[in-house]
């Protein structure tokens, strides 16, 4: 190698050594402050949150309040062009003029209205609840089994019996309510009005509801579990509803009183057994719990957690004092699959219409909604009738 090629050489490994070191020290340097940076955020998000200062991040989506700011108004003073100017996406949520009905209740007062209506002991919270938008709900039910057969590979396969489809058809009812509060109480900034409101129209639907989806005879109100045809659970057909009788008139039979209880739960079929709840009012649940078994164990069993309800034969328990009371031929416990055996249909909305004219100096709050309710299955529902037969 000549001494100006090897020169050549040793200046580009120079130029090259230098280059790299440069690009070394660049990197470093944008390091060093990347660092900087991230420790400084972390010692504000440190100072902030010592302080409480700091918002708190919410995954969930925020809250529109101008419907709810739109309602206070309206209750309180009956001023509606806040609600006219609102614009509400689906037909449920349209809104409507004064003369037609009233309007929808903000999202939140309905909320608490629908959280009260659940946690109620009624036949609705182990029913089967649909929102529907028409003025009815249409089940449809295969009554019959689908027909089969054995059949060898090269023989001849015979026709088989069809099945039957029924068409049970819940109408929706209107169910209302008419509380009222002074015109002064609505001025008083102080007065939670919408949580008042919740609760008084909660109450009024409650109790209307819970004694329907019993007793209602289908006139203007759902039809109850009780206003079907009974019959001995040995003549049972589609249509009716299958009961076991307890052998004495308006009464346990005085030996052997649990057999009764165990007689009710195996009379209903294994495919609702499963998922199968006894309802009774409190007077009967008292006489209930101190049946035994023939080991002298006791049938009833009670919650071992807190809200968790009571048992009986390892079934929970519905408390639902609309039932009646123990007395001769009445059908004063059932049990079944009450998802599968009992439906219940409703508009999701409530509307509220303002009346300060009617009931002067009070204002009057007429709420509405729309409601039906019917047995869909007879086959998943069982009852114990105090009788001899």
């Amino acid at each position: 190698m000549t001494p100006n090629l090897t020169r050549e050489v040793k200046t580009a490994l120079a130029g090259f050594m230098s280059d790299l070191n440069y690009f070394q020290t660049e990197i470093k340097s944008k390091l060093q402050k990347q660092e900087e940076r991230l420790t400084m955020l972390d010692r504000k998000s440190h100072t902030y949150a010592g302080n409480l200062t700091r918002p708190a991040l919410s995954a969930a989506q925020e809250v529109d309040m101008s419907h709810k700011s739109a309602f206070t108004t309206y209750v309180r003073n009956g001023d509606d062009d806040a609600l006219r100017g609102l614009a509400l996406e689906g037909k449920s949520m349209s809104t409507a003029v004064n003369g037609d009905g009233g309007y929808l209740v903000d999202p939140q007062t309905s909320d608490v209205i629908k959280s009260v209506l659940k946690s109620t002991a009624s036949i609705r919270s182990i029913a089967n609840v649909v929102n529907v938008e028409a003025t009815s709900y249409d089940v449809l039910i295969d009554t019959t089994d689908l027909g089969s057969g054995w059949v060898t590979e090269t023989g001849t396969l015979s026709e088989t019996a069809t099945p039957t489809i029924d068409r049970i058809s819940i109408p929706l009812y209107e169910l209302s309510a008419l509380p009222k509060a002074s015109q002064r109480l609505l001025d008083d900034s102080a007065f939670d009005i919408e949580g008042w409101l919740a609760g008084r129209i909660a109450d009024k639907f409650v109790s209307a509801e819970a004694s329907a989806f019993i007793n209602g005879d289908g006139v203007d109100k759902p039809t109850g579990i009780l206003n079907h045809t009974q019959v001995a659970n040995d003549s049972w057909a589609w249509g009716s509803l299958g009961y076991i009788a307890t052998g004495t008139d308006g009464a346990f039979d005085g030996t052997n009183p649990a057999d009764a209880i165990v007689e009710l739960v195996y009379a209903l079929g294994a495919q609702y057994r499963a998922n199968g709840t006894f309802v009774m009012n409190s007077k009967t649940a008292g006489q209930v719990r101190k049946l035994k078994d023939a080991d002298g164990r006791f049938l009833w069993s009670d919650g071992l957690a807190a809200g968790e309800p009571a048992r009986l034969m390892g079934y929970p328990v519905l408390i639902a004092e609309d039932m009646p009371d123990i007395a001769s031929d009445a059908a004063a416990i059932a049990f079944g699959d009450f998802a599968s055996g009992y439906t219940v249909a409703e508009r999701p909305d409530v509307r509220i219409l303002r009346d300060p004219f009617s009931a002067k100096p009070h204002v009057l709050f007429y709420a509405t909604k729309r409601v039906g309710g019917d047995v869909s299955d007879f086959a998943a529902i069982k009852l114990l009738k105090f009788g001899v037969s």
